[in-house]
């Protein structure tokens, strides 16, 4: 008989603080987020602590009286681990520990934690180490309760070399050493990507768990690993996909993030070289998600950020199954309609209706729904495509009705 697997989840407690750029709404939608990503990484949220402040405290981030009470909660109800939302500075994270017995983390150290998790390949580790390895070089002093010299005693005294200095030395050789191994793997990458000759290259790009990889395996007939949970795939996976006699690349790409870490957008500057070679880009959104609008904002900030802004896009909305809107009674006067009372019927008349006919997609990559037209529409974004390429070729590839009547004849 099989024995059923335990899991055991960290209690955890998580921070966060309202300021004049972060009202209480917005900080709640992040702490939501906080909270998938403290599950994803093996932790159950116990307590939610959140506080008002002009700017954060830069001794302790929040004010001392707060600080005392997280610490008061966290030895009554055995907290093992405090994740504030936002990134904490060396010496914030040093305070904080002296006044509170538990492991420290912030946001960017938990995402590079699920990274290192998730990280399968021998490029993506490399990716994650070099990541880490940067967020903790300023942070070595707080590991460190003591800094007295290694050796002491005769011939011994001098300047000499401290404990820390010795591990900083350590960190810098090593990310220069990962930094090398990095651009050794980029040239064969490069080689690889040259290799593909002058096929169309399409790349989903999206906010993480939006569903790129099911969306990959339902058009590539692949195996991309699915899961329901935050940064499910980190290595780029390209396929060969052929929609009607047009072969094309199809590359399912790492999710983004809000307040994604400065130090994972360097380290996989590399991976994101296939959303900035791509031909197409289809950027999927999860429209059953509440706040999908903010997570588009974060993906076209993050396409700006790697240059990859002005390529043509098309709007892919998925989760139309899972679609589901506030409703108002009949007889409710008092509440006033917002943009999650809209149907999805009401949404296509808002600023999507503006993207054009051709750029906004409405399917289910799960339940196949609308993917006839998704397909359609695909086929002809890669045919105009390779016809500009190669306009000598433009027989070969008719209208996408067009070839299905040559199918049915």
């Amino acid at each position: 008989m099989l024995e059923k697997e335990v899991i055991n989840f960290e209690r955890t407690a998580i921070v966060g603080i309202v300021t004049q750029n972060q009202s209480e709404e917005k900080l709640n939608e992040y702490l939501d987020e906080l909270e998938f990503l403290t599950f994803t990484a093996g932790g159950e949220v116990i307590k939610r602590f959140w506080q008002k402040m002009e700017r954060p405290n830069p001794k302790t981030f929040m004010g001392t009286g707060k600080i005392e009470e997280i610490n008061l909660y966290v030895k009554e109800n055995a907290i093992s681990t405090l994740i504030f939302d936002d990134e904490l500075s060396p010496s914030q994270q040093k305070n904080i520990s002296k006044i509170i017995d538990c492991k420290i983390l912030d946001r960017t150290n938990l995402i590079l934690d699920i990274f290192a998790q998730r990280a399968e390949s021998s490029y993506a580790r490399t990716q994650v180490e070099l990541a880490q390895c940067i967020y903790l070089l300023p942070r070595l002093s707080g590991l460190w309760t003591h800094l007295e010299r290694q050796k002491g005693g005769i011939g011994m005294r001098g300047p000499g070399e401290t404990e820390i200095e010795t591990d900083r030395r350590i960190v810098r050789d090593r990310i220069s050493l990962l930094k090398e191994k990095i651009k050794t793997i980029d040239k064969q990458m490069g080689v690889q990507r040259s290799n593909r000759g002058a096929m169309v290259r399409v790349a989903l790009v999206g906010y993480t768990n939006v569903g790129k990889s099911t969306l990959m395996n339902a058009v590539g007939k692949s195996d991309v690993f699915v899961e329901n949970k935050l940064f499910a795939t980190l290595d780029t996976t390209v396929r060969k996909v052929v929609i009607k006699n047009l072969p094309f690349l199809l590359s399912d790409t790492v999710g983004f993030i809000r307040k994604l870490p400065t130090q994972l957008v360097d380290s996989f500057k590399s991976t994101l070289d296939e959303v900035r070679e791509a031909d197409l880009l289809l950027h999927i959104v999860d429209i059953s998600h509440p706040d999908f609008e903010d997570h588009i904002a974060s993906v076209n900030q993050t396409l700006q950020d790697i240059k990859a802004h002005e390529k043509p896009v098309i709007m892919v909305f998925n989760k139309i199954d899972a679609y589901q809107h506030l409703t108002i009674d009949e007889d409710d006067l008092m509440t006033e309609k917002t943009p999650r009372h809209y149907t999805l019927e009401e949404w296509k008349t808002t600023w999507m209706h503006r993207l054009g006919e051709n750029n906004a997609l409405f399917i289910s990559a799960v339940n196949k729904e609308n993917f006839e037209e998704f397909r359609e529409r695909v086929y002809e974004a890669v045919r105009q495509i390779h016809i500009t390429r190669f306009p000598y070729n433009k027989f070969l590839y008719p209208d996408y009705k067009d070839a299905i009547d040559k199918e049915e004849e």
